[in-house]
């Protein structure tokens, strides 16, 4: 699909290298279709890697999709150029009266802190109160959806006696959910985090649904009963390397251990195993066909 974005965008350059097509503002301004129109709260502190993962999951389909860009007005984020953010990023403030198809907000090195602790917590809670109603539909990744899970059902998180970290397998609990279209009974996802939200109060949520798991893991696709919120404690946007790069850049700090499952024979000098992307694709792509554009209005 044609992902619509700003001019000059980094990210644009990137994906035209892959062949993906990228369609700019003017151009789609001329075309008689309405793109779905899709908000992302980009929390994490390499804006630029993690806005490029996630435009490349949101062109394998034919539908058109207009993307904004948001961060957040309360924390000024401090690994991302700040003209990058003037040019490409809005603010709450500027969209607030906006309605959108969807939303995806992503996760954030923050872990280690209490949720109310968070710098940005208020301005948050404010946006997630907003997305129940401009919103249709909200994808939620990682800290983001154990933020989410928090606020909406009270659901905390407990810190883990080791980090997570690696590409684990996962089992479908709805083998027939409409976000598994065309996949198999197991798939792999990466993983990297040192908490995770506490299963017992997922389990006995009368309006939370877990659509996949792992042994490994745990619980890593969960949705509301209306599908209206998603829930993903993994990262099946990452890049090949992007636990590579996470990896080297702890090991500078502590000794760390390798990423499970990654590398083959689990031996960080032999390659690496990506077996999330055709599936991570599959997954974003059932996204936005069945969860947004066969729900939402043409009228928006």
């Amino acid at each position: 699909m044609p992902i619509i974005v700003p001019e000059d965008l980094p990210a644009a350059g990137i994906l035209q290298d892959e062949n993906i097509i990228i369609m700019k503002e003017l151009r789609a301004k001329t075309q008689d279709i309405r793109p779905l129109k899709i908000c992302i709260l980009n929390l994490m502190p390499d804006k630029i890697t993690t806005e490029t993962q996630l435009l490349r999951k949101l062109s394998n389909s034919i539908i058109q999709v207009d993307i904004t860009l948001l961060t957040t007005e309360t924390y000024q984020a401090k690994n991302t150029d700040k003209r990058h953010l003037k040019n490409f990023y809005q603010l709450f403030s500027d969209i607030r009266h906006n309605k959108y198809d969807a939303m995806i907000i992503t996760g954030a090195p923050i872990e280690h802190l209490a949720f109310e602790e968070v710098d940005y917590w208020q301005e948050l809670t404010t946006i997630f109160d907003w997305c129940q109603t401009n919103v249709f539909t909200t994808l939620f990744i990682c800290w983001a959806s154990q933020a989410a899970l928090y606020y909406y059902y009270g659901i905390d998180k407990k810190p883990l006696k080791n980090k997570l970290f690696g590409v684990f397998e996962h089992q479908k609990k709805e083998a027939h959910h409409r976000l598994f279209q065309g996949m198999g009974d197991t798939f792999w996802v990466p993983h990297s985090r040192n908490s995770a939200s506490d299963n017992e109060a997922i389990l006995n949520h009368p309006d939370l649904r877990v659509l996949a798991t792992s042994p490994e893991a745990g619980n890593h696709l969960l949705s509301s009963k209306n599908d209206k919120f998603v829930f993903m404690a993994g990262h099946p946007e990452y890049d090949a390397d992007t636990l590579e790069k996470e990896y080297l850049r702890d090991l500078l700090l502590d000794n760390v251990d390798l990423p499970k499952n990654y590398y083959q024979n689990n031996q960080k000098d032999q390659p690496i195993l990506n077996r999330w992307v055709s599936d991570a694709s599959l997954f974003y792509l059932n996204w936005l066909n069945y969860s947004v554009y066969q729900e939402t209005d043409y009228f928006l």
